[in-house]
């Protein structure tokens, strides 16, 4: 895998060996301390998924699953890999539902791919009613088993356009979460895994990579209650074209967050 320029390629061998011995990493490294090896008649399977990494088959469709938060989440080839900065921007959302008044509070999640970022506020806020739309039939399959296993309760999903959705919550949102694809059509993203595998649907925003976001505040500005808040998560470099297009919306209180790197990651806005 190293050779296929892998980023973490020991990681990757010791999460793809403890998948197919049905393995937590933790178990898989107790049983190296000891000494155990791969069954013989499981060497060639783990050397396929070897092959199938370097190739930059992401790990995530390799398994068929990616961790996110307190979820493990279903994906394949169609849905968007959620990533580990989404984790801090949905805190956002988490802590303005924690801090609504209301007995229910109502969350939207604007594109939600693999469910990641509605079913985390289904799950850590378990009096909130969240809803989430999805355009892509692609997705769908992932998401609706993801809801099924983590949703059932309080989450609801549909697949649709997110201009149109959910005209019967207008007005009474507490919260709008979204990721949307925010890269520019003539950007190329960095990681072959990035490039090969994710969506185009879930990556490209138009010509300035800003076409959903503008979708998104108008959608966002139709659903919530006044004084409700809009939470996006978006490119490093687009905190000012954000703000300035937010602004001229209507938005106010718009203010920027950074993720763990030290770079512009996540913004938020009231109504």
């Amino acid at each position: 895998m190293a050779a296929g320029g892998v980023p973490s390629p020991a990681v990757d061998a010791e999460l793809l060996v403890a998948h197919v011995l049905e393995l937590s990493r933790g178990e898989l490294r107790v049983r190296a301390v000891t000494g155990a090896t791969v069954p013989a008649s499981l060497e060639a399977t783990v050397r396929e998924l070897f092959a199938r990494r370097a190739a930059r088959e992401p790990l995530q469709h390799i398994t068929g699953i990616a961790p996110f938060r307190n979820l493990e989440l279903r994906v394949g080839p169609g849905v968007f890999v959620p990533r580990p900065e989404t984790e801090i921007v949905v805190q956002f959302a988490i802590d303005a539902l924690n801090a609504s008044a209301t007995p229910e509070p109502i969350g939207v999640d604007l594109g939600t791919g693999s469910g990641a970022i509605a079913l985390s506020m289904a799950t850590e806020v378990p009096r909130s009613r969240i809803y989430a739309v999805e355009l892509s039939a692609e997705a769908m399959p992932y998401t609706s088993e993801n809801f099924r296993r983590y949703g059932s309760q309080n989450a609801t999903l549909i697949n649709a356009d997110l201009g149109g959705a959910f005209v019967e919550l207008d007005g009474t949102v507490d919260v709008v979460i979204s990721n949307p694809p925010y890269i520019p059509a003539a950007a190329i993203p960095r990681d072959i895994e990035v490039q090969l595998h994710d969506p185009a649907l879930a990556l490209y925003g138009g010509e300035d990579g800003m076409d959903v976001v503008r979708r998104v505040s108008t959608t966002a500005k139709r659903l919530l209650h006044q004084g409700g808040t809009l939470v996006l998560e978006h490119g490093e470099e687009q905190a000012a074209a954000l703000a300035a297009l937010l602004t001229a919306d209507g938005w106010y209180a718009v203010a920027h967050h950074k993720d763990l790197l030290g770079r512009d990651r996540a913004t938020t806005a009231l109504l």
